[in-house]
């Protein structure tokens, strides 16, 4: 313990992002980490301001792995045509999958694999009551991201991504990791390869680990077990999970991960914003549930 006169330690933080983080073609050697410590205070100002405290109290790195998914084209061009169906067979299909999970219903298209990204869109808009023009950029650029990570566990970019991961975690040691979106999946996946990584904490922030044939079903190590259904488990590589999620938020479906994997210390839901704002990383950063997991980290030792 501290005795008041001598300020606590720092509180070390990985930071895993989500989709949407590229720095763009071309950005290497001082000019990326210049952009990954940019990144780093910002995840360290939203968690600060979450727990009411100094940015300082969070000895925060960034695991940047957008790079190794050579997505960076990004989304189109404003007023470009964004809304026709996904290019690729399998973002298409996963796509497809999402959009049943969360309850679409829709008649048989005719041919394979056709839904449009303005059909989902609009469907989602009227869900959620988002806006359907925001939706439309953001469900492609996801499942380009998701589908790059996800097409097979042996793929190159999967295996770079997870290794920069890990090699963060060996680098920075962090007491806790926290993983938001399809950084959640990487992470985990990274933990898995690193039993003796010594996280006290791992914090998943708008996952969709479980979300079933899309990710849950794709995982390297796969949900194992007897009988079935098959469950996943807790990273060998951190001592205690806990997993918040918006009950609005269309990513992190179902939004509970306890019905999934064992090992999960907490399941917690808090509506981290009302509108748009559901799945963005800064508002998981800065909400009452991921600051009541934090604070008493913030102690001492």
């Amino acid at each position: 313990m501290t005795d008041g006169s001598t300020p606590p330690p720092a509180l070390s933080v990985l930071a895993v992002h989500g989709v949407g983080n590229s720095f763009g073609r071309g950005v290497l050697g001082e000019r990326l980490e210049e952009r990954r410590r940019l990144q780093a205070a910002a995840w360290a100002r939203h968690l600060a301001g979450g727990l009411g405290i100094a940015p300082e109290r969070l000895d925060l790195d960034f695991a940047y792995y957008a790079d190794k998914l050579a997505t960076h084209a990004g989304p189109p061009p404003q007023g470009e045509d964004d809304g026709g169906p996904l290019t690729d067979p399998l973002a298409q299909e996963l796509m497809e999958e999402w959009a049943a999970t969360l309850g679409m219903n829709r008649l048989p298209a005719q041919g394979h694999l056709t839904l449009p990204v303005r059909q989902l869109a609009a469907w989602l808009a009227r869900r959620f009551d988002l806006d359907e023009g925001r939706l439309r950029v953001f469900v492609r650029l996801l499942f380009t991201e998701v589908t790059t990570y996800l097409r097979a566990v042996d793929a190159e970019e999967r295996i770079a991504a997870r290794a920069e991961v890990a090699a963060r975690i060996a680098r920075h040691r962090p007491r806790v990791v926290v993983a938001h979106s399809l950084g959640s999946v990487v992470a985990y996946e990274a933990l898995h390869l690193a039993p003796d990584a010594g996280v006290e904490l791992f914090l998943t922030l708008g996952s969709p680990l479980a979300l079933p044939k899309v990710v849950f079903d794709r995982l390297d190590p796969a949900p194992a077990g007897a009988p079935a259904p098959p469950r996943g488990v807790r990273p060998p590589g951190a001592a205690r999970w806990v997993n918040i999620a918006d009950p609005g938020d269309p990513v992190a479906v179902p939004p509970g991960l306890a019905a999934a994997f064992d090992g999960l210390d907490l399941d917690l839901t808090d509506t981290v914003h009302p509108l748009f704002g559901f799945h963005h990383a800064k508002n998981y950063l800065g909400c009452a549930g991921t600051a009541a997991t934090l604070a008493p980290l913030l102690t001492g030792v």
